[in-house]
């Protein structure tokens, strides 16, 4: 876990230099020049291919500094930890003043080879290095000509995941579960076969964005993918998982700033599918900012999110930035879907306006460091009715070591409960929205989808027969024990 940043950021620097090296082979070859090898290249003779290479790939690596290279001469480098720090910084450098800038600025930040986390000296710290480098260099990644372009990806989120899973409730921060981003992207997606783009406003580490390119298939996401992250280092990690699952940076727009009071897609064009797992009840300014309240995002529902619980802020930023064709898919703190005060309020506006869609409860201890039983809310601005319906999915799981797992067949299933909209018992309820209106607004699935009896049924009739022949068999035993007794006195 300490060394998360380095595993994961030098991942992404061999990644990039075999997806550069390979761009230019594979030119080379087809022009007739079949022995050509790019890492064989003299620094000075690719220098002329350098902004053609930008402005192709977003960014530029001399022969010398690519990771096949440094990883040749890592052992006997002094000054590796040196070496690294000027690639990084020339790799980040080679964007600057291009279309690409924003999206490699930075982005090795986080990988302070310099760190005492390293080791305290130069040496051990360039022995740790070494050994990150032969490990990443060590790992099977096929051969990138051979479009086992997602093997570097799966890696990355294998990692991810593993990392995630380590980290107890920090890992619910960056990652969410895979099944979990599978289940929010197909509700968000029913009906679409091509959307302009995917949007995340907690977008974390990216794995809901990147699963949207995978089941929709990035080329049916006209317009690319975007999302805002808070946290510096997770950012990176968004915009590096971006890369290594082919995602070119003229293909999404990840932001570093805070989405509920500081918004970075103003003037985009609204989203067709809105993915998110926002943080549960966080801190916010709320009422503290006075110019909140005039903020066209909440000021609609006129009254803000509580200020130690930001849930509805996320939500209502989100229906503000959903295409009226459009569909948001948002994991949710079972509490806001029944506490009273503003977030009834906030509920009250959104069952009013007939924004939501559906209200899923999902098993519990799903999710890293957390083992409560989340919901998912779905927002839609044209509905064909004005019901919510309600779906129980707590039993859609099964149990894997200490957390809860939803297989494929449980995400179709829900899927398809979605998608029919009708009353199943004891897992579905199509509830109008005067209903609601008349249960206090209580979007709690509870209220709606009657839980099934599972205690054993008793036949009172039954019982009482049995008992009358216990009681009367009783009665005989007595009998027959006073009279041994009174044989026994005489």
């Amino acid at each position: 876990w300490d060394f998360k940043q380095y595993i994961l950021g030098i991942m992404f620097y061999r990644y990039i230099s075999e997806n550069i090296t390979n761009y230019i082979n594979d030119g080379e070859r087809k022009a007739g020049d079949t022995t050509f090898d790019y890492a064989k290249l003299k620094d000075s003779e690719a220098e002329s291919e350098r902004d053609n290479l930008v402005k192709e790939k977003g960014f530029f690596i001399l022969p010398s500094e690519l990771f096949c290279n440094v990883c040749k001469r890592a052992k006997n480098d002094e000054n590796l930890n040196e070496t690294l720090e000027k690639i990084f910084n020339n790799i980040e450098n080679s964007a600057k003043g291009a279309e690409s800038e924003d999206d490699f600025s930075g982005l090795f930040d986080d990988i302070d080879v310099n760190s005492n986390k390293l080791g305290s000296t130069v040496a051990k710290r360039n022995e740790k290095l070494v050994k990150i480098l032969d490990g990443i260099a060590s790992i099977k990644l096929g051969n990138y000509q051979d479009n086992n372009i997602d093997a570097f990806g799966d890696a990355y989120e294998f990692l991810m995941s593993m990392y995630a899973s380590n980290a107890g409730k920090s890992g619910g921060e960056f990652y969410t579960p895979q099944e979990v981003s599978e289940l929010l992207t197909k509700l968000a997606i029913v009906g679409k076969t091509s959307v302009n783009k995917v949007y995340d406003p907690a977008c974390g580490s990216g794995s809901l964005l990147l699963k949207s390119a995978k089941i929709l298939g990035k080329d049916n996401v006209r317009n690319g993918f975007f999302g805002q992250e808070i946290n510096l280092t997770t950012y990176n990690l968004c915009r590096i998982n971006m890369f290594l699952h082919d995602i070119d940076y003229d293909k999404f727009d990840i932001a570093c700033e805070d989405t509920l009071t500081s918004p970075q897609h103003w003037d985009d064009e609204p989203f067709e599918v809105i993915v998110s797992n926002p943080p549960y009840s966080i801190k916010w300014a709320g009422d503290d900012n006075a110019v909140l309240i005039n903020d066209p995002r909440y000021s609609p529902a006129g009254v803000l999110a509580p200020k130690g619980k930001a849930d509805f802020a996320f939500i209502m930023h989100s229906l503000a930035w959903l295409a009226t064709n459009g569909t948001a898919s948002i994991v949710c703190f079972p509490g806001i879907l029944y506490r009273g005060g503003a977030e009834q309020k906030i509920r009250k506006y959104l069952v009013d306006n007939n924004f939501i869609d559906c209200i899923i409860q999902l098993p519990g201890n799903l999710f890293y460091g957390t083992g409560i039983a989340t919901c998912i809310m779905v927002l839609k601005k044209s509905k064909k009715d004005n019901h919510i319906l309600f779906i129980d999915a707590t039993n859609e799981c099964i149990k894997v070591t200490n957390n809860n797992k939803m297989t494929d067949n449980n995400i179709n299933n829900v899927v398809e409960i979605f998608k029919n909209r009708n009353d199943i018992e004891f897992i579905s309820k199509l509830v109008s929205n005067k209903d609601i209106a008349d249960n206090g607004y209580s979007l709690s699935v509870s209220s709606y989808v009657e839980k099934k009896d599972l205690r054993e049924k008793i036949d009172i009739v039954k019982l009482n027969k049995e008992i009358d022949k216990i009681v009367e068999r009783e009665q005989i035993l007595r009998d027959e024990i006073k009279k041994i007794i009174s044989e026994i006195e005489v």
